[in-house]
């Protein structure tokens, strides 16, 4: 995805690496993830992303708050989700701009959707929902919002979010929502193999891009009903990914830049997204039980690289379409990137939830 960063964007990355700790590899999920969580919460700046006509905080701020809240939750640890609800407290008390009703900000909403979840303040709730409901207040003729774009990272972005909406509601719209949206996705955009391209102007398999949709098809699959119309095509787009997911995961429990590519780098970011998908399939059932050894070999290698403060290295850095695919190759990496401390945090929450 391109965009003009803001100086606040470029904290959501430290940029030069730190040195690994391996140690950090034989430390409890729990205590690794809020290591995690707390190094998030100690950065003194929102990450901003401003394309022009969208001044919003970035989604991947959002998408590690959100992480953070729910391990926070799972944890019993009261003291994390109350600096994570803070955090949300200083974006409406500082009056930073969110713009409305673009698919990349009306999805801060999981955010404010996960604290309500843990304190069940009203206030969140209203303003969670008001931005998933601002998702379907334009609407195509085929009844999916205006928001839908057909870019495969569009599939966290509005899964997850209403999604959220569900599960602090029970309201079967929002998860008909939901359902709907990701069915049009996978009928349109899934490849035979399994895997989905960049885009239509990039016909390659790059792994963050792969790793919104594993991970948004994660998210909706987890409360989607089995009994709803969207079912069969969401879950079957599902197996049929993480089947193929399961094919290119590397020996050292990595995934790549280009998933199908064996000359490319191990890359973070979809290596942890890939950890989580798998791992939420497993305990709803979608998946054979010997796909835990997948997961469990996705959070070693990780938890190996991971820095003595809870960063994250080889993160690629945000990547815009092409069709030169060594553009994907020499992609910069950097370390403490939010798109990889957030699905980190979403890793450590499903080990949780299969221990």
């Amino acid at each position: 995805m391109a965009f003009r960063m803001t100086r606040r964007a470029a904290l959501g990355g430290i940029g030069a690496a730190a040195l690994a700790g391996p140690a950090l590899a034989q430390t409890g999920v729990a205590d690794i993830g809020a290591k995690v969580a707390r190094e998030f919460l100690s950065r003194p700046n929102i990450m901003m992303y401003d394309t022009g006509d969208v001044v919003a905080v970035h989604y991947a701020e959002a998408a590690t708050a959100y992480g953070a809240a729910k391990l926070g939750g799972l944890l019993g640890d009261t003291a994390l989700v109350d600096e994570v609800q803070q955090r949300h407290l200083r974006v409406l008390s500082e009056n930073i701009p969110n713009t409305r009703n673009h698919v990349d900000a009306n999805v801060y909403g999981v955010w404010p959707l996960e604290l309500y979840r843990q304190g069940k303040d009203p206030a969140d709730l209203a303003y969670g929902l008001e931005l998933a409901d601002g998702q379907w207040r334009d609407l195509r003729p085929d009844g999916l919002t205006t928001q839908t774009r057909f870019w495969i990272d569009d599939m966290w972005m509005i899964g997850a979010l209403q999604a959220q909406a569900y599960r602090s509601t029970s309201n079967p719209l929002y998860i008909d929502r939901a359902g709907r949206e990701l069915a049009a996705y996978v009928e349109k955009l899934q490849q035979p193999n399994g895997l989905f391209f960049h885009g239509p102007e990039a016909p390659f398999h790059w792994g963050r891009g792969n790793g919104w949709v594993a991970a948004g098809l994660a998210e909706v699959l987890a409360d989607l009903p089995v009994g709803h119309a969207s079912y069969p095509v969401v879950e079957g787009g599902y197996r049929k990914m993480m089947d193929a997911l399961l094919q290119h995961q590397s020996g050292d429990g990595m995934w790549r830049q280009l998933v199908d590519r064996a000359e490319s780098w191990p890359e973070s970011s979809c290596t942890a997204m890939f950890g989580f998908a798998l791992a939420t399939g497993v305990r709803r059932g979608l998946l054979e039980a010997s796909a835990r050894q997948n997961v469990d070999r996705a959070w070693t290698a990780l938890t190996a690289r991971l820095t003595m403060e809870g960063l994250l290295p080889d993160v690629c850095v945000g990547t815009g379409q092409s069709q030169d695919v060594q553009y994907y190759l020499d992609r910069p990496r950097v370390t403490g990137d939010l798109h990889g401390q957030a699905p980190m945090l979403w890793l450590a929450g499903a080990l949780l939830g299969l221990s």
